[in-house]
């Protein structure tokens, strides 16, 4: 929908229904998809695709080049998902030369206030909560919520179905399917409710309680502790990303239970 109060390049690439709020604008090489809402004061810049039925409100800023010193002006993008939304003074960089792409999937919300840095992947049905401040090329999987004023350290990588509590300060990798808390950030049980939200069936929680008990509760370093779940339990979905995402990681997993 035209919109007489807003500027929108020429170049940028807006669908027939999208609507476009006053005060809006708009840079060259933009694709809006359609069925999007950008509302007032937004502000989309280059390399921003943003999928469909997405909703952006106001003030928040989209491809804005990354606040990285090595940054020297290569072309690069963000990429936005369907049905995503973007809450007000959202701030979403553009990536760099290390990925070339700030990524946040489909379904996903990210409240007031979040900045995803450069290079960022976040997943599909994600919640990043008001206020979380995430650094360059954070990983975030499918399903993972962080609560408010959450900070997580560059590179860092976040599991599926993970619920972060508040106020956290995340510097360690947090694997999948746990709840992680406390300070410094440890783990604090599997994510059960969520999971039950999602439909994992009882017997599945169980396995995946059984193996972080070994992971997190045996005395085993992290070495041995994947090794004697390759013995004793049976092979799985939920157990082999389990596994793979504690082997890949390259900061070390956070800590188990704390006093």
């Amino acid at each position: 929908m035209k919109q007489p109060l807003a500027y929108v390049h020429p170049e940028a690439q807006v669908a027939d229904n999208v609507v476009i709020e006053p005060f809006v604008t708009i840079d060259k090489n933009v694709v809006i998809e359609e069925g999007t809402r950008i509302g007032s004061n937004v502000t989309i810049l280059e390399g921003a695709h943003i999928g469909k039925n997405c909703k952006i409100f106001p003030g928040a800023v989209i491809a804005a080049v990354p606040q990285d010193l090595k940054f020297r002006g290569e072309k690069t993008i963000v990429k936005i998902g369907d049905n995503t939304t973007i809450r007000e003074c959202v701030t979403v960089n553009r990536g760099t030369a290390a990925k070339g792409v700030t990524e946040i999937g489909d379904n996903c919300l990210i409240m007031a206030y979040a900045h995803i840095a450069h290079d960022c992947k976040i997943g599909n049905n994600c919640i990043i909560t008001n206020a979380c401040q995430l650094a360059g090329e954070v990983v975030v999987d499918d399903f993972a919520i962080l609560g408010g004023m959450t900070a997580v350290h560059q590179f860092v990588h976040i599991g599926k179905h993970v619920m972060i509590q508040g106020g956290s300060l995340i510097g360690k990798d947090v694997p999948p399917y746990v709840k992680a808390g406390r300070l410094p950030l440890s783990y604090a049980g599997v994510n059960s409710i969520g999971l039950r939200r999602r439909e994992f069936s009882n017997e599945k929680i169980n396995e995946i309680q059984d193996i972080y008990r070994i992971l997190y509760q045996s005395g085993l370093n992290n070495s041995d502790a994947i090794e004697r779940i390759e013995a004793e339990m049976p092979a799985s979905r939920e157990r082999d990303e389990i596994i793979m995402f504690v082997r890949n990681s390259k900061r070390g997993i956070m800590k188990g239970y704390m006093g």
